[in-house]
């Protein structure tokens, strides 16, 4: 039989070289499967992702049920709160047993506030609405013109700007 020889030429797959650095990264942190780390929006959801990340784990001293600290903005927070009970099931899928007991909620990093500056994935910000028709703003100033007040002409004239661009749905 003829010997195979090898194509990597020497070469190691980068996961291969930095697997036990970031295992041994990972279990300082009580992340005794580095899995929940790397791979944490498949375990979640991207919905839960995009509003979280985990930062600790902590064993008690008897060794039974762990506590998983979740990052979160103050916002997300109550979120999170009513879904601790699904993430454990989803994080205990990880690790095959029941290892986390609790879920605690931080909005900062048990570490300290450098690692609180954790940035989540927004939502992009809404567009500037568009300069309204010069016809539209003439017309509501038309129909406001009458009214002696001034404060109450221009709040006539925004509201008559408004309802006259408003688009028909």
């Amino acid at each position: 039989m003829p010997r195979r020889d090898s194509t990597t030429r020497g070469f190691k797959r980068t996961a291969n070289l930095l697997q036990d650095r970031i295992r041994r990264a990972s279990e300082t942190r009580g992340f005794a499967q580095s899995r929940l780390l790397t791979h944490w929006p498949e375990i979640v959801g991207e919905d839960v992702a995009a509003i979280a990340r985990p930062v600790d784990v902590k064993y008690g001293r008897q060794g039974f049920g762990a506590t998983l600290t979740l990052l979160t903005t103050g916002a997300q927070a109550p979120m999170l709160e009513m879904q601790k009970e699904q993430l454990r099931e989803k994080v205990n899928g990880v690790y095959g047993y029941n290892a986390i007991s609790r879920i605690r909620i931080t909005q900062t990093a048990p570490t300290g506030f450098a690692e609180g500056q954790a940035s989540f994935d927004h939502r992009p910000k809404k567009q500037a609405p568009a300069k309204p028709d010069p016809a539209v703003t003439r017309a509501a100033s038309e129909l406001a013109a009458p009214v002696g007040d001034t404060g109450l002409r221009d709040a006539l004239e925004a509201l008559g700007r408004n309802v006259l661009s408003k688009t028909k749905r």
